[in-house]
């Protein structure tokens, strides 16, 4: 079985690529003057971003590889495993990286709202496409942080550091923002796809032998991650997934309940509820009364 390394702290990342540590908590890197990546299955225990200026090269995620375009960044969050190739002799004549310890974070604002940039997990084709100007100014922050690296360290170091780097994480949450925009068409057939999965969904037995549809599920079948699934929705329709799939849920229950021969129960148990009392709590809180009260109406309409 291959050996996994463990990136478990900046100065182990930063020895790997012959470079000085001036910081043990992150760490600013100009890949053109590095040692190259060795073809090898790692294992980030820090945070890491990389900014690829050119395509030169391919890292390998799980069972998928991708390859680098110019104006890309990739985000890995503690706990990714990422493997370069054995053909891979040299991963990168151009770029940056940025890498950071979690210990950077604690105790700090950005501590505290870090599971924001949910971007962190997001797989590998749903990396961050760079304009040249977007580009100009992910090197900015990144010149104000090697700035701060290079000053003597100090009681401020540490909030200064951690102010810029939220500073460059908020900046890619509205890059995102407009790389969904940007990208309308495919995420209508997305959008269009995922209504197509949750009809198919139940009209098949699937409600049966697995339950209702989860948001991991979804995001599965349509090759996402479920954190990106989760922001193109929210974005595109206002709502998380997991709204919309109850909101799916009771307007196939409603038609349904017109069925005056199947009791609550049986319908509920149809949908994949495991408890009746769960899709009765569900509806109330969806359509303002209880299944009972609104077949009720309707047979009085």
């Amino acid at each position: 079985m291959e050996k996994i390394v463990k990136i478990d702290t900046v100065d182990f990342y930063n020895k790997m690529r012959g470079i000085e540590t001036l910081n043990p908590l992150i760490s600013v890197i100009d890949m053109s003057k590095t040692q190259p990546m060795p073809a090898q299955t790692f294992n980030f225990g820090v945070y890491a971003i990389f900014l690829k200026e050119l395509k030169c090269g391919e890292l390998k995620y799980g069972r998928n590889n991708y390859d680098y375009q110019e104006g890309t960044l990739v985000f890995l969050a503690p706990g990714q495993i990422v493997g370069v190739p054995p053909q891979t002799t040299a991963l990168e004549p151009k770029g940056w990286a940025l890498l950071f310890h979690p210990d950077l974070v604690k105790g700090t604002l950005l501590g505290k709202h870090m599971q924001d940039y949910s971007f962190f997990s997001y797989a590998s084709h749903e990396a961050l496409h760079l304009s040249e100007k977007e580009r100009q100014v992910v090197l900015d922050c990144f010149r104000k942080i090697q700035d701060e690296l290079e000053q003597n360290i100090d009681k401020h170091s540490k909030t200064l550091i951690a102010s810029n780097l939220e500073l460059f994480l908020n900046y890619c949450i509205r890059f995102y923002d407009r790389q969904f925009i940007t990208r309308d068409n495919e995420n209508k057939g997305i959008l269009e796809r995922f209504e197509s999965l949750l009809n198919n969904y139940f009209l098949s037995e699937k409600t049966q032998n697995i339950g209702l549809p989860s948001v991991g599920w979804c995001a599965k079948e349509l090759n996402l991650s479920a954190n990106y699934f989760g922001d193109l929705i929210k974005k595109e329709m206002g709502i998380s997934p997991q709204e919309y799939i109850q909101t799916k849920v009771i307007n196939v229950a409603k038609e349904k309940i017109f069925d005056a021969d199947r009791s609550i129960s049986e319908i509920a148990y149809s949908l994949g509820f495991k408890y009746p009392q769960h899709f009765t709590r569900l509806f109330k809180q969806k359509v303002g009364m209880s299944p009972v009260d609104y077949r009720n109406r309707i047979s009085l309409s």
